[in-house]
């Protein structure tokens, strides 16, 4: 008995470990992105001190959508925490600091372009233009209540159905369902993108493109063509979690 108790502390022990691993890991992925941006002379880079947030440091609504996207969260910051700011960030807008491409191959329909490596996702017109973009968190890397990685499926699909603010999962939390999806556009089987109030700077979903409220209601009811739509269905394009990973020619 004691030999088996001490194998099943030792499995637990390797699991934690892996999991703070794989957690760690994220994150350090995600200061990778802030760091670029402190070296970038059209950035400065600020430390949050105890009791900020997102409201109290910018407290113009525009500006503080934009700081919030470059910084791929919308949880609030914590003390110490290091944050990018444009230099300029009185005179831009969201477009003019965005990580994704200005123009991609035309693919004839809308499509919309998930990068997980870099916290981001793009909405691009028939003729391959970007028209806006926001953060995002994909499936993370080990799910503990599921016992397996969690990553978001890579490939090329299209939106095949999408449903309202009341949206839900009918499978997390595991054993019960009900987890609020709102503004949910789904591409592949249970997988979406969805609105959600923990977009944390680090991928940490189930699976699902977690993103902005703001920003999933703009797609679901404003730029989402369905696949009976005469201008054709809407394209989803999920890339890697490192850069240049990426399946099928798009």
């Amino acid at each position: 008995m004691g030999t088996m108790c001490n194998k099943l502390k030792g499995w637990l022990s390797l699991a934690i470990t892996a999991t703070f691993l794989l957690i760690s890991s994220e994150v350090a992925a995600a200061s990778s992105i802030i760091n670029s941006y402190c070296k970038d002379v059209n950035y400065k880079c600020v430390v949050v001190k105890g009791g900020q947030t997102w409201q109290s440091m910018f407290p113009n609504p525009t500006q503080r959508d934009i700081v919030m996207r470059l910084n791929r969260m919308n949880t609030q910051p914590w003390g110490g925490m290091v944050i990018a700011v444009p230099k300029n960030l009185k005179n831009i807008t969201a477009l003019d600091v965005s990580p994704m491409p200005q123009f991609i191959t035309p693919q004839g329909v809308k499509t919309i372009i998930v990068k997980p490596y870099l916290l981001a996702w793009g909405a691009y017109d028939p003729d391959g233009n970007l028209v806006h973009w926001g953060a995002m968190s994909g499936g993370k890397g080990w799910c503990s209540d599921i016992g397996k990685s969690c990553n978001t499926v890579q490939g090329k699909f299209m939106i095949y159905d999408k449903r309202g603010a009341g949206c839900k999962s009918s499978k997390f939390p595991v054993g019960r369902g009900g987890a609020p999806m709102p503004y949910c556009m789904f591409f592949h089987g249970g997988y979406a993108l969805h609105a959600s109030t923990s977009v944390p700077g680090h991928n940490a979903s189930h699976g699902c493109v977690r993103i902005f409220l703001n920003d999933s209601q703009w797609l679901n009811q404003v730029f989402v063509n369905m696949p009976s739509s005469p201008f054709g269905g809407t394209v989803v394009i999920v890339e890697g979690y490192a850069n240049g990973d990426k399946k099928g020619d798009y």
